[in-house]
């Protein structure tokens, strides 16, 4: 009779132990806490889909950047289950949305991992790019921020001010548009077919070398987008790819 694997998530109380894990281990870490969020808003309803749809990007984001010192910042918050889980939370993720429990979005008096509380606003390009000007003024120019941005939250007004104040000042800030067609519903509007990133072949990202196979800038024929405002790392990702996101 086969026995059941060793829990590796058990093993996992900050990012530190995840990147201690060889890459072959990932996928198992990735099955287990998609299972454990399943089972936690099972029983303590949340928010479900946005937690499960970037399960294998958080393992990759924590495995590849040193957080906290590297910062994310998550749009929409709703995101961030398994985050959480990850950055020491996972005990107490049963008090998660009750009074004086976790709190439901990414805040910065709950964790030092959360660099931001963020909802719905779209805020995310903005805030990251505060965050990392900032950086670069007082001479951490190591230190990485990236800005997880879903469709939905692309199609928000101040998503655009900051790819616009963006492209025009000095930054190490990777965004990431998580890309699924979806948002609390299917996606409407004429944004969604004209996101700023493209699944057609372009350039491929070469800022930060473990995500480069996966993560590509849209496509320079599309004008009036990203493209023109010269964000050159804007990359667009397949969430359930853990390993080619490495």
């Amino acid at each position: 009779m086969d026995k059941e694997p060793i829990s590796l998530l058990k093993g996992i109380h900050l990012p530190s132990d995840l990147r201690r894990l060889p890459r072959e281990a990932l996928p198992q870490v990735c099955q287990e806490l998609r299972q454990a969020i399943i089972h936690s808003l099972a029983d303590n309803p949340g928010h479900f889909a946005s937690s499960l749809g970037v399960v294998e990007l958080t393992v990759a984001l924590h495995y590849v950047f040193d957080t906290p010192y590297d910062r994310i910042v998550w749009d929409v918050g709703h995101q961030a289950a398994g985050h959480k889980m990850l950055t020491g939370r996972m005990d107490d993720f049963c008090t998660y949305r009750h009074l004086h429990g976790l709190r439901p979005f990414p805040s910065p008096e709950e964790s030092e991992y959360d660099t931001f509380a963020c909802g719905h606003a779209s805020n995310s390009i903005s805030a990251a790019l505060g965050m990392a000007v900032a950086d670069q003024q007082t001479g951490q120019t190591g230190r990485h921020v990236v800005a997880v941005i879903g469709d939905g939250s692309m199609s928000g007004g101040l998503a655009y001010e900051g790819l616009n104040n963006a492209s025009d000042t000095p930054n190490n800030l990777l965004i990431i548009l998580n890309d699924n067609n979806m948002s609390i519903d299917g996606s409407v509007g004429g944004m969604k077919l004209s996101a700023p990133a493209s699944h057609e072949p372009a350039v491929q990202l070469a800022a930060i070398p473990h995500l480069a196979e996966d993560a590509q800038v849209g496509h320079p024929d599309r004008k009036g987008k990203a493209e023109d405002a010269a964000v050159q790392q804007l990359a667009e990702v397949t969430a359930h790819r853990s390993a080619e996101h490495l």
